[in-house]
This record gives C-alpha cells, sequence and structure tokens, in this order.
C-alpha cells in the first residue's frame, strides 16, 4: 500500500490562505479528529499556551477524498525563496491545444479574482502563480482529460 501523504504550506495568516486554496481546489475544512466536535476541543487538548490560538493553522481536505490533505500553519517568518515543491492545477486535457491553453487561463483568472497573482505565462503550456502569500503554484492541462 503506497503511503498517504499530506501538505503543509508555512504562512503568515492561515484562514486567509485556507480561503484561496479552498477556491483553488474545491477543498472543504476538515473535521476535527474524533472524539472532538470541534477544532477548538481538539487544539485545547494540548495543553498549548494560551498565545497559541487554533486560527493559527488551517485543516483543508479533498471532499472526495482524493486528493491530499493541506496544512496550513502560521509560522513568525516570511517567505523569503522560491518554493522547491509546488502545487499543480490541472484543468482537463482534451481538445486542440487552443481549447487546453483556453482553459488555463480560465482557470488562472478565476485564481487571480480568489487572491492569487500570475508571475510567468509559458505560451500554450501552463501560468506559474501566487497564492495570496507568494507560494509558487502552476496552472496546467491535465496528461488525460
Amino acid at each position: 500500500m503506497a503511503p498517504v501523504i499530506d501538505l503543509t504550506l508555512d504562512c503568515s495568516d492561515a484562514r486567509r490562505l485556507a480561503a484561496f486554496w479552498k477556491t483553488a481546489l474545491g477543498y472543504v475544512d476538515e473535521p476535527p479528529p474524533a472524539p472532538f466536535r470541534t477544532r477548538e476541543e481538539w487544539h485545547a487538548s494540548f495543553g498549548l499556551p494560551e498565545d497559541d490560538s487554533v486560527d493559527d493553522g488551517a485543516w483543508l481536505c479533498d471532499p472526495d477524498g482524493v486528493g491530499p490533505r493541506l496544512s496550513l500553519l502560521k509560522v513568525p517568518e516570511p517567505k523569503t525563496a522560491k518554493n522547491r515543491l509546488h502545487i499543480d492545477i490541472r484543468v482537463p486535457g482534451h481538445g486542440s491545444p487552443e481549447e487546453r491553453w483556453a482553459r488555463i487561463r480560465a482557470e488562472s483568472g478565476r485564481l487571480v479574482t480568489a487572491g492569487g497573482a500570475v508571475l510567468e505565462e509559458v505560451d500554450g503550456h501552463h501560468v506559474v502563480m501566487a497564492d495570496p502569500e507568494g507560494n509558487e503554484f502552476c496552472v496546467a492541462a491535465a496528461s488525460r482529460s
């Protein structure tokens, strides 16, 4: 059996970044682990210092259970360099090159409206973008529909 992976993004504002990535990926807030009814209840179980807030993190999941969980954790230091690992958001890959490129550009436009920024367009292939905190990701066509 293959291992299950989670992706974790360090950030300065977990709630803001969670809102962007929920829009980008169609993810939802992950329910707290059993037996906890709320994230606040789960967070309190760790006995952390009072200044450590549940709002310093966000946990997202694919509602279909296919994609990896995404954790967003507040850290004190700002992002300082290019990501070594990034997320690729894939649009359907069927149709002509022009049709695929139109879908890539439409998706990147949707993500700009959600708070992302276009960093570079590699004409006809993919768009390099940044989330609201500057984490790079790409929008490209899937290898299959």
